[in-house]
Parts: C-alpha cells; structure tokens; sequence
C-alpha cells in the first residue's frame, strides 16, 4: 500500500489542494461566517487574522489530499462514481465525525451546529478532492 505514494499524480494533488483551501476561506469568511462564529459563540473578528489560522489550514488541507491520493491509488479507485462513494465515506467517516468529536468539549458551546458548519466544509471540500484526483488518475 505505501507504495502507492510513489504512484501519486502529484499535479493531481496540487489540482485538488488549491480549490480545497480555497473553498475553506470562502466557507468560512463569504458564505457561512455568521453561523461559524455563533456555533463558536463569539462574535466575528474584526482584525486580520493571524497567520497561523490560513497557514495551518492549508497544511491540513494539503496532508488531507495527500492521504486522500495515496488511498484512491493503494485502493484503485478509478471512477467518478466510486470516487464519489469513497469521499461521501471518508467525509462523513473521518473528518465529519472527528470535527463533532473535537467540538464536543466545554470551549464550543455549540458542538453540533459547528460539526454542522465545519463538518459541511471538509465533506464538501473532499468531495471535490476526490473528483479531481480521479480525473487526473
């Protein structure tokens, strides 16, 4: 399975990371940013953010396409509609269900309508993710 990695399209990976990280910046600040912040119960910023908060999703969201590729690869997954099926999985195995997990804690006083939120991004985003890496296979 691991050498999968060395069968990645990695102009795959760039083709799929970039409208990811890109759909996060406009989940949170365009479309979503009033529910995102009421889920958190604070109120928007009103400064620029710091560089951690777009660094650091970005690596998460290349590490997340990385992995993502080496799995359709290692798994043969070479259809849209399988594509599809494996990302809905991953999405709502993975990266919803952890975001729930993460927001249930005493620091987000709505834990659910931000999994809502936040979970909404990553199955949306790897959804997109996976489109794209299978039409680049």
């Amino acid at each position: 399975m691991f050498d999968a990695l060395s069968n990645v399209r990695w102009l795959g990976v760039a083709a799929a990371f970039v409208p990811y990280f890109v759909l996060g910046g406009l989940w949170f600040t365009v479309l979503f940013p009033g529910p995102y912040w009421r889920s958190l119960g604070k109120p928007a910023p009103t400064e620029k953010p710091a560089a951690i908060f777009i660094i650091g999703p970005a690596l998460c969201s290349l590490v997340i396409t990385i992995t993502t590729a080496v799995l359709l690869r290692a798994l043969h997954v070479d259809s849209y509609a399988s594509g599809l099926q494996f990302g809905a999985m991953l999405g709502f195995g993975y990266l919803v269900a952890n975001t729930v997990n993460i927001a249930i804690n005493p620091n987000i006083p709505r834990p659910l309508f931000y999994g809502l939120i936040s979970g909404g991004f990553h199955l949306t985003g790897l959804l997109i993710v996976t489109t794209i890496l299978v039409a680049m296979r």
